[in-house]
């Protein structure tokens, strides 16, 4: 597929398929599923009694399967699934097995640039990894949280490295769990640990760590945090210095620290989603300066506007802008960049996309049954039958619109200027 350069941008509609509906000799399909670049559509097709296989456009996967689930797309445009052969399973990669078939595998995941696919993996009752079919040398009891480091090279995830009874306290509080790289255990213990991250190039871990009944900190490479907090959430790497900054509670109250020391004096009923800015100088949060509302905050500070729920919190590559999603009902959702609601509310909402110059942000909303394309706020001419999130091209001048039509799977290049 290639980078995001590499895609036509050249403005206008085109028609990928002209009907979704099943091919001829086909019992059902199901959802479809569109690629990067959306030059492809794909669905899960039932070809036969007991046999299933994927759909790409117009032509269908040679290999069968006797189920089918998980399809997704890499970011490099290989189609992925969970594909079950012989009562085992194995995650097909463009309709080819991927690695030897197992008891289970799940949670596909992908480095940044899609060249490497990790999946959990299940045998013999014991736990792990796979990377790229290859599964960890040893597994685990219970492995959680799985994570792929951004080049693709290593995975992470946390393991019970001992067994324990139902019931029994002492091993609870003496810990039984760890954060395991590649299959390798970390020395250091803990009661439960969560949310493994890696930093950018992939030779640090941080890790939410609970290290006595009453006690959380952070954990980086083996090493936790002298301090100790009643609470902590994920942590952050900064891309500047490998510092790892992460929410936390004190006396009640929520704020940040970085390397274990405060840097955000706990103020706050909740700290969420803690993002640093691409060049690692600005550090953002979700936040609730006052209990049961929130909003976001760039180096501790909030934006006026608050709202009783707020989530997906998206920093441009600038790092000066964000935009998160708020509801005030279950059925009144908004798109709010830069602190301040766009127009109209929505039944449903999707994360905001930041062009690379971070001057246009664009989203997908849903609202009456149809969705919609929006860009600063302002909708695309028309509403589709479904559709994904938009995607801009490097320079920003354009918008890739992926959606269905009229039982038609389209592929649209706008200009922003069009919005």
């Amino acid at each position: 597929m290639g980078k995001i350069s590499s895609w036509d941008w050249e403005t206008g509609q085109k028609t990928v398929v002209d009907s979704l509906s099943p091919l001829e000799g086909h019992g059902w399909q199901e959802e479809p599923y569109v690629s990067p670049d959306g030059e492809t559509v794909a669905a899960i097709v039932q070809v036969g009694e007991g046999e299933f296989s994927i759909r790409t456009n117009n032509t269908v996967w040679e290999n069968t399967f006797e189920k089918i689930w998980y399809p997704r797309f890499s970011p490099d445009g290989r189609l992925t699934a969970i594909c079950q052969q012989d009562m085992e399973w194995v995650l097909a990669v463009d309709g080819e097995p991927l690695g030897e078939t197992t008891d289970y595998i799940w949670d596909t995941m992908f480095s940044e640039d899609g060249s490497a696919i990790s999946t959990m993996y299940k045998s013999m009752e014991r736990y792990g990894m796979c990377l790229n079919g290859e599964p960890w040398e040893e597994l685990y009891e219970n492995v959680t949280t799985p994570a792929l480091s951004k080049d693709g090279v290593h995975t992470a995830g946390v393991a019970q490295v001992e067994s324990m009874g139902a019931a029994d306290l002492d091993a609870f509080k003496r810990g039984v769990y760890t954060v395991v790289i590649d299959g390798k255990p970390w020395t250091t213990r803990f009661l439960n640990a969560w949310g493994p991250s890696f930093n950018d190039a992939g030779d640090k871990v941080a890790v939410q760590a609970r290290v006595t009944v009453y006690e959380n900190t952070i954990a980086v490479n083996d090493k936790p945090w002298a301090q100790t907090f009643n609470q902590v959430w994920e942590p952050t790497f900064s891309p500047i210095d490998d510092s790892v900054a992460a929410p936390v509670r004190q006396s009640g109250k929520w704020g940040v620290a970085r390397d274990g020391a405060l840097i955000w004096e706990p103020r706050y009923q909740q700290c969420l989603e803690l993002t640093h800015s691409r060049d690692g100088k600005k550090l953002w949060a979700i936040v609730s300066p006052e209990y049961g509302l929130f909003t976001a905050a760039c180096d501790n500070a909030p934006w006026e506007q608050t709202f009783p729920t707020v989530t997906d919190l998206v920093v441009s590559p600038d790092g000066m802008r964000a935009g998160v999603l708020a509801s005030t009902y279950s059925t009144d959702f908004h798109i709010v960049v830069d602190g301040t609601p766009w127009p109209d509310t929505y039944d449903m909402v999707w994360p905001v996309v930041f062009s690379e110059d971070s001057k246009n942000v664009a989203a997908m909303v849903e609202k009456n049954g149809k969705r919609r394309i929006l860009v600063n706020g302002k909708p695309f001419e028309r509403d589709f039958d479904q559709a994904w999130p938009p995607v801009f091209s490097e320079d920003g001048t354009k918008v890739l619109i992926r959606a269905i039509e009229n039982n038609s799977y389209v592929r649209i290049v706008a200009e922003v200027a069009q919005f």
